[in-house]
């Protein structure tokens, strides 16, 4: 046991998906995993881990921006054995031809700052995806029919965002989406040598300023869930 996760030896499996709100990681175990099991509920962060065609699949959250996330991915790594991790998530568009409910596939995730900033001092560290991750995800979404974009995106460290210029700037870059995990999650899997991945499904738009309402964001997220499992064991 860690301080943040209740689970046992054994009972994480080595592909977690990692969703911010721990509610969505027991909607998401209950939906698409064979016999879930509840291995953690640490303060409310619930984990649970079961089968999916076959292959055992723990999903756990991970708490909203990268400190939180911070902890849990490293305390999977570094204790439990996890070696995948995708992110499953909702996102910001930033560029007109991303509308509402794709799904992007984050290639790259700038930021301003994450938790591992300190450890690379003065080097610009690109965090990235896995390739045959990403390569899978792209696959899945094309038997789905599911409009995916893959690209560039922004993990910003703030949710109440008063830099129209940054994001102004970013657009202008291409950058796909904004979110608040993924940077991290990538650095923290590049540091333990494991794969990485964010699959986020459009819940909001910075340009048009539409937003999905509460009732319609989880039932518009299963092709992103079916896109990260199937492109976990491709």
């Amino acid at each position: 046991m860690t301080p943040h996760i209740r689970a046992l030896a054994g009972q994480i499996a080595e592909t977690v998906l990692m969703p911010g709100d721990p509610l969505r990681a027991r909607w998401a175990a209950e939906t698409f995993l064979d016999a879930p099991e509840l291995v953690n509920d640490v303060r409310g962060m619930l984990g649970f881990t079961g089968t999916w065609r076959g292959n055992r699949v723990t999903i756990h959250g991970s708490g909203m921006g990268m400190p939180s996330l911070s902890i849990y991915a490293n305390e999977l790594i570094s204790r439990y054995g996890a070696r995948t991790l995708i992110r499953i998530g909702s996102c910001g568009a930033m560029q007109s031809h991303v509308a509402m409910r794709d799904v992007i596939l984050a290639q790259t995730a700038s930021s301003i700052s994450t938790p591992s900033a300190g450890i690379f001092r003065d080097l610009n560290f690109a965090p990235c995806a896995d390739f045959g991750l990403l390569r899978a995800a792209v696959d899945a979404a094309e038997r789905h029919g599911t409009r995916a974009h893959v690209g560039g995106i922004y993990s910003s460290d703030v949710f109440y965002d008063e830099r129209p210029d940054l994001n102004e700037t970013l657009t202008r870059h291409g950058i796909l989406g904004v979110e608040m995990e993924a940077a991290e999650l990538y650095s923290v899997a590049a540091r333990h040598g494991c794969r990485a991945l964010a699959v986020l499904t459009v819940s909001d738009h910075l340009l048009t300023q539409e937003a999905l309402p509460p009732e319609e964001r989880q039932s518009n997220f299963r092709d992103m869930v079916e896109i990260a499992l199937e492109s976990a064991f491709a």
